[in-house]
């Protein structure tokens, strides 16, 4: 069996002592990653019952589990990931590759031609640990969403994503205050104070 080097050593005994892991296992949340959608609706009301919510890289189901309860019922909530996912009551899951045009075709085909409220990407790559790679791969993922976002969004819709910070960022920011009417930086309290990554929220597309 291959030795664990340091960094994953000290990833594992981190995530172990993570108190929002214990908190996730608790309250029966997929993982973590709910209560950062969690914190983001608290001050910024992004889900409501009704919508239509497509949420990219879901797996294991954290963002979508809350989008589901928070709909109660009513909407839609559409998950993908290229990794498996135990279904989950209220959403609608596509298992494939995102970057491929005949997974996006099968997104698109589940929409049925329905525009979307909310676009939510939790998506980032397997980090390689070679900064501008892992940034460029990261950043790929995150151009992807936003042309999903073009297309889909109704006029008016929202688009939250994880983005990791790099020379590519600004230049991001710039064209979605192009195509929103307001860009907000996030970085709830569940996400690790040592991580590059912050969530950006987009809201009010126009239709251009």
């Amino acid at each position: 069996m291959p030795k664990r080097t340091k960094s994953s050593a000290r990833w594992l005994a981190e995530h172990a002592a993570d108190p929002y892991v214990k908190r996730a296992h608790e309250e029966g949340w997929r993982s973590r990653a709910a209560f950062k959608l969690e914190e983001i609706q608290r001050t910024d009301r992004i889900l409501r019952p009704g919508m239509i919510v497509v949420d990219l890289g879901a797996a294991p189901g954290g963002w979508s589990q809350f989008a589901a309860r928070t709909l109660a019922g009513k909407g839609r909530v559409v998950a993908l990931d290229v990794l498996e996912m135990p279904a989950l009551p209220g959403v609608e899951f596509i298992q494939g590759d995102f970057t491929e045009d005949e997974v996006l075709a099968r997104l698109e085909a589940a929409l049925g031609g329905a525009k979307v409220d909310l676009v939510m990407s939790d998506m980032a790559p397997n980090m390689m640990g070679i900064s501008d790679v892992d940034h460029d791969r990261s950043m790929h993922l995150v151009d992807l969403a936003v042309d999903f976002a073009a297309r889909e969004l109704r006029p008016g819709g929202d688009l939250l994503m994880k983005v990791f910070q790099g020379r590519e960022f600004q230049a991001l920011i710039a064209r979605l205050r192009r195509d929103f009417e307001s860009v907000k930086l996030r970085k709830p309290k569940a996400s690790r104070a040592r991580s590059p990554e912050v969530y950006v929220l987009a809201r009010g597309y126009r239709l251009v």
